[in-house]
């Protein structure tokens, strides 16, 4: 499987400024690429194939005196940007087909010097390498010095320098990784993801939600407020919003320590790893927006499922619409309505069930269903019992 090892790099000026250039010049590419199509499509002439445009784009453009100046970088950073454009289309026109799973894919948009990422990529046909004294070489840039926090576990196919809003410089490999099976074990779990608690798992056990954000809030708000007095296009509004993006970036590094951490935990100790696949982007537009944000759910599921492809552990996704709060871990009857507020209630047949280690419980179980089910099995997942004269709907469940 294809793995991506990002590391911190340390470039010095002459380097920085030789980066500017690259990320400039495949910025430039990109809207050219993006324009031409767009002049293109308006004027009713066919849709321009890859290869006439980096014709018209790169080789052609060269030979410009307003575009001269592209040939000062690597080639291959100006076909990789090409190519992100190819991909955006691509992604786009399968969207509109319905061909493409997931969100739909919004059409292209054009890259500016102040977007928060800039970005560059070298191919195995740009010949970076790795030097013997551990440094990053890349044409046209030179050997930038790398903190190697660990080593590569193979030869990187490609590798991409970015810069982040707060100026922070980093390289990221792709390497293609051989699966690291971990020696199976007996215990399986299921998660539910929550706010008051960031996870809850079907034997008991609550991890604590950190609220990074939240606890970054006072810091952030003075931060912004300083950033909001500065006079626009002067030079201390750069710095200050420098300022605010390093701490955003110190909430998010420390954010995602905490998600690799706790996946990790958890792929090691459980051989099946089941979870509710939660609507994220619904949740984000309500009144629990900064809440849901801050947990960031959607990182952490996409490395518990990551990681249990690397280790031989199996991972599975049930429905979102399953009733796990609502349901009686016990007897399988169905509760009614059940608001936020209600963390401990009791069902019928006795049984007194803390809210989100109950709905834990019912997400294994319901993982368990529906995997023997997909094997020729005929499980059924936990069945909801309604009680007499109850017309609740599980789809509404909490």
């Amino acid at each position: 499987m294809r793995l991506r090892y990002n590391y911190r790099v340390y470039p010095d000026a002459d380097q920085r400024a030789a980066l500017a250039r690259a990320f400039g010049c495949a910025r430039v590419v990109f809207n050219d690429g993006l324009r031409a199509r767009a002049e293109a499509h308006a004027a009713g002439l066919p849709y321009l194939c890859d290869g006439d445009l980096s014709k018209l784009v790169i080789t052609e453009a060269k030979k410009t005196p307003e575009r001269s100046w592209l040939g000062e970088v690597s080639a291959v950073v100006l076909q990789q940007a090409l190519a992100d454009l190819n991909t955006a289309y691509r992604n786009f026109f399968a969207s509109l087909s319905s061909k493409r799973k997931g969100s739909k894919a919004a059409p292209p948009r054009f890259r500016s010097k102040r977007d928060n990422r800039q970005a560059i990529r070298f191919t195995k046909n740009a010949r970076f390498a790795l030097t013997p004294g551990g440094r990053l070489r890349l044409p046209k840039i030179g050997d930038v010095a790398v903190r190697w926090s660990r080593d590569l576990p193979a030869e990187p196919s490609s590798v991409t320098v970015v810069k982040d809003a707060a100026g922070r410089y980093f390289a990221s490999f792709v390497v293609e990784a051989a699966g690291h099976p971990l020696p199976p074990v007996e215990s399986e779990t299921g998660i539910d993801l929550g706010l008051g608690h960031f996870a809850v798992l079907s034997n008991g056990r609550k991890i604590d939600s950190p609220r990074f954000l939240r606890r970054a809030e006072k810091k952030l708000k003075r931060l912004q407020r300083a950033l909001a007095r500065k006079a626009k296009g002067s030079n201390n509004r750069v710095k200050a919003r420098a300022a605010v993006a390093r701490q955003h970036a110190k909430v998010a590094d420390a954010r995602r320590e905490f998600h690799h951490r706790e996946s990790t935990k958890i792929i090691r100790d459980n051989q099946t790893v089941v979870v509710e696949d939660l609507a994220v982007n619904g949740l984000a537009r309500t009144r629990l927006a900064k809440s849901v944000h801050d947990a960031g759910w959607s990182s952490f599921v996409g490395m518990l499922e990551y990681k249990a492809a690397l280790y031989g552990r199996t991972f599975h996704r049930i429905d979102r619409w399953f009733p796990s709060s609502r349901l009686c871990s016990a007897c399988g009857a169905l509760a009614g309505s059940m608001p936020l507020n209600v963390r401990l209630w009791e069902c019928s047949c006795g049984a007194v069930h803390d809210r989100d280690v109950n709905a834990a419980i019912n997400i294994l179980a319901a993982g368990r269903a529906e995997r023997l089910n997909a094997s020729g099995g005929q499980v059924r997942p936990p069945r909801a019992v309604a009680r007499p004269g109850e017309r609740g709907s599980p789809r509404g469940a909490a």
